[in-house]
This record gives structure tokens, sequence and C-alpha cells, in this order.
């Protein structure tokens, strides 16, 4: 069945539930305070996709797991996602995010779980392992005790979220699952699947090496709006993509310095020519030197409203070879001069 954009099937919430209730939840309370019944369930084939995400993200609350439904060997507790999110926002590839998501699970409590990455020139496979003070053997037990739905939906949510960060589709080309293939259970999360791998050495997900490359393009602003209806954007059919002059944006506000990248550099991280990459730029009504100007003057507001930096030092931090030239792109920014808006 296809499933339209706003919606998932009710299967996915009928499922939910029964492994809430397995987890001494009241399905019927759950679905009240969503505004949802189980007659609706039954009735129709698909429910509002928002509504599974409410549905989702309260489950998660009231048993105080934010892995619920997902394989972690433990039990992970309430914000330690943010916390994750904002690590991995400084990151500036999609490489360096799965490295650097493994040593944070090394440390966070409940988080018995992390993904390697293997790569060669054509695929990189980023699997599903222990942490290191979990041994082979206890892992493989909590594996041979878990269902097979949870371990793809842990490998799957993993997908989804690596979509959001870099906001494009990362075409899968193999999905690896440790279970044989008796098992057609699905994945709580929306994703079109089209090779699983049964009786793998271990869970996770391939795609070609050059997604690794992909940059991480979402923000600070960004992530609050996405925590809000967390996992609604996992879980879901909509990844939650931006617009393209949003990705190109967020890549030059990680450096406004003098190194910010060029027009060239910013086409050739997101595997384009510029030629496009300023196509692109124009059908959403703007340019890559006006993006450039507005970064650079969010950063200025920012770094004005510092008392211990002096104008030049502030010039200098935003890369103008000359304090005259802030001065001067300030006063055309806002229309006034940058002692001038101290001032006030």
């Amino acid at each position: 069945m296809s499933v339209e954009a706003n919606t998932v099937p009710s299967r996915y919430a009928a499922r939910l539930l029964e492994q809430a209730s397995a987890a001494g939840c009241d399905a019927e309370a759950l679905l009240a305070e969503v505004g949802l019944s189980s007659s609706d369930l039954q009735s129709k084939d698909v429910i509002p996709s928002l509504k599974y995400g409410e549905l989702y993200q309260l489950v998660m609350r009231k048993t105080h797991d934010e892995w619920f439904g997902m394989f972690s060997a433990g039990k992970v507790p309430l914000g330690a996602f943010r916390i994750m999110c904002l690590t991995l926002l400084q990151c500036s590839t999609l490489r360096q995010v799965i490295i650097r998501a493994g040593e944070f699970a090394e440390i966070c409590r409940g988080m018995n779980t992390r993904y390697y990455l293997e790569e060669n020139a054509l695929e990189a496979a980023i699997t599903l392992r222990p942490v290191n003070h979990i041994s082979e053997a206890e892992f493989q037990l909590k594996l041979d005790e878990a269902k097979p739905v949870h371990l793809l939906t842990a490998v799957l949510t993993w997908h989804r979220f690596a979509e959001w960060l870099v906001a494009s589709d990362l075409p899968i080309k193999h999905v690896l699952v440790t279970y044989d293939n008796t098992h057609t259970e699905e994945s709580l999360v929306y994703t079109e699947v089209k090779s699983i791998l049964f009786e793998q050495p271990y869970n996770g997900i391939v795609y070609d090496t050059a997604c690794l490359d992909l940059p991480v393009v979402q923000n600070e602003e960004n992530l609050l709006n996405f925590l809000r209806t967390a996992p609604y954007h996992l879980v879901t059919e909509d990844p939650a993509h931006i617009r393209f002059a949003d990705k190109v944006r967020n890549i030059l506000k990680k450096d406004v310095s003098a190194s910010m990248p060029s027009s060239d550099e910013v086409a050739s991280q997101l595997h384009m020519s510029t030629t496009t990459l300023r196509r692109k730029l124009q059908n959403d009504n703007t340019s890559y030197q006006r993006l450039k100007d507005e970064c650079r003057m969010e950063a200025a507001f920012h770094l004005l409203n510092c008392a211990d930096l002096s104008n030049n030092e502030i010039a200098q931090k935003l890369g103008f070879d000359e304090p005259s030239a802030f001065f001067r792109s300030f006063k055309k920014w806002t229309g006034q001069t940058p002692g001038e808006y101290r001032a006030r």
C-alpha cells in the first residue's frame, strides 16, 4: 500500500501499542492522550503521521526510554538524544557523524550499542555493535533475545536520522540483519527497502561510499523544531528536507571567517557544479553572495553584543581584510555603523 506523505499505516500504531502494553502501558489511555481511539486503528487504513509521532513520543516518556522499540541492549534515558544531536551538529560530514556518534554511545548511560563504519572505495557499511564495556558474549545474548522488529527499527531509524542531518535522500544499497528470512515483520519506521540480506554477521546498512562525504547542513535552530515532534521525522515517510538555500546557509554558518568556503567549494561539498548551485539558489530567490552577507551579518550582530570584543577584532573574526571594509558592509546591511548599533 502506498503511503501519503502525511500519513502512516494504522498497523504501525497498533504494533507500537502492542509493545507499549507489554512494557506496562495502558494502550487506550495512550491513544486518548493523542486524540485517537482503538476504533480509529481498526476502521482506518492510515492515520496522520504527526499523530503517530506524538504517540511514539508519549510511549518514550511513559517508559522513560528514548530508544523504545529500538535495539539498544539497554534503556536510554530521556534527553540523551538531544545531547547527542547537539554534539553531532558540530560535525562537517556524515563520516564524522558516524564516528562521533559511536564515541557518544561509549559514555552515554544505557546506550549499550554503537555504529561502526567500514568502508572501501565503493561501499560503506554502518553496523550495530556493542560498546567497549559490553562483551561479545553479552551482546550476542542480547541479540538472541531481541525481537527482529527492534533490530530493523534501530537500523532504519539511524538511516532516517542520517538523512535529516544531511537533508538528502541516502539511497540504501543493502540492509543487513542477523535473523533469518522467516521473520517478515515490518520496522516501526516507514522506509522503502528493496534489498534485505538475512543471516548476516551484523545488523546494519550499506551505502555508496560517496554518501559519507555529504555535509551536515542542519543547525541548532532546526534541531529545536525537529525535537518538538521527534520521532515524527524519523518514523514517517517525510525526512523533513529543508530548502536548498537553507542547506547552503547552514554550511556557510559553520565558518564566517576569512576561510568561509567559496561558491565552488560549497558546490563541491554538495556534489554539484557551481552553475547548478547558482541555478538552485536562484530558484529559491537568493544567491551565494546574498547568503554569505546574511551569515556574516547574523554573526556580526552576535559579536557586537560581546562587550569584550572591539570593532576591529570583530572585523577580523568575520574575515574582513580591513576594519573599514567591515564598517562599510555593516552600514550597507543595516543603515548604521557598528558603533551606532552598539550604542543602541
